[in-house]
């Protein structure tokens, strides 16, 4: 009996060190979740074309689950005001879903943020700008200096999926495939050619198998030809520009339902995923 109770305490004894193991590492992993976690702010306006409105929806139950998921903070607000330097230093990472900040101090409180080491990722029609549009080219830095590519050229229509090409290593581009098809989109053209900027580094194109893209009607809407960067970073400062964020809607039908959804391309996801990780986890430069 002896030697049973010996053997017995000696168990326990093992035991409680190996769950005291467990509850210190699950406490370590914890805290070190807890630690790791970064603030993102996204910033829309969703009052022009269905299709830009249907994306910021989406995005806006699309993001918070994505960042439960990775430990992360996600935030969202229509009130552009919001863009100034307080407001800001709460976040890592901002978001422009679908438009750009109009007024002086928002752009000044902007570029001081950017070059002051935060995080950004641009969609789609946050890089439009057209002279004698209600989206005129009159912020220089921004379009030209910051995002590379000057005024909109022209657009693909009816949205449709491309099959998109990975241009460089980087960690956003991280364990993609070389090729791969995209949600259905609106791809833009650009005034500036992107390749002649050593700033920019290209990271995602529209591949030649994808031509012809657009279905028309009009002739200049379907692209025959030609090199279209759709995802690039800035070499000098945190960020990113994607130009994902145009769902397909039923303008034909006369419905205005949403045809396609933008974050149910599961590889184009895991780009965005890469980015936020990348630019929420990385040292200020």
């Amino acid at each position: 009996m002896t030697i049973f109770n010996q053997n017995h305490q000696t168990i326990f004894k093992k035991s409680i060190l190996l769950l005291a193991l467990i509850v210190s590492f699950f406490g370590f992993s914890q805290n070190k979740k807890e630690h790791s976690k970064f603030k993102v702010i996204a910033f829309y306006t969703a009052k022009n074309d269905q299709a830009h409105i249907s994306f910021v929806h989406e995005a806006n139950k699309y993001f918070p689950k994505l960042a439960a998921e990775n430990h992360f903070q996600y935030d969202s607000t229509s009130n552009w005001d919001n863009l100034n330097a307080k407001f800001l230093a709460k976040y890592q990472v901002v978001l422009f879903l679908d438009t750009r900040p109009e007024k002086k101090e928002q752009r000044e409180a902007f570029q001081k943020y950017m070059e002051n080491g935060g995080g950004f990722i641009g969609f789609h029609f946050s890089a439009f700008a057209l002279n004698d549009s209600s989206y005129n080219q009159d912020w220089n830095w921004y379009h030209n200096t910051f995002l590379g590519s000057g005024e909109y050229g022209s657009n693909t229509w009816k949205p449709t999926s491309a099959v998109l090409r990975v241009e460089n290593e980087h960690p956003v581009t991280k364990n993609l495939p070389k090729t791969f098809s995209s949600a259905p989109n609106e791809w833009y053209r650009w005034s500036n050619d992107l390749t002649k900027n050593p700033d920019i580094e290209i990271l995602v194109a529209i591949d030649e198998s994808s031509f012809p893209l657009g279905t028309g009607p009009k002739a200049h809407e379907i692209w025959h030809s030609g090199y279209y960067p759709v995802v690039w970073t800035n070499k000098k400062y945190k960020m990113l520009y994607v130009n994902m964020g145009h769902n397909d809607i039923d303008y034909e039908g006369g419905t205005n339902k949403t045809l396609s959804y933008t974050f149910e391309n599961k590889t184009q996801s895991q780009l965005i995923l890469n980015a936020l990780l990348w630019l929420g986890n990385s040292k200020k430069k």
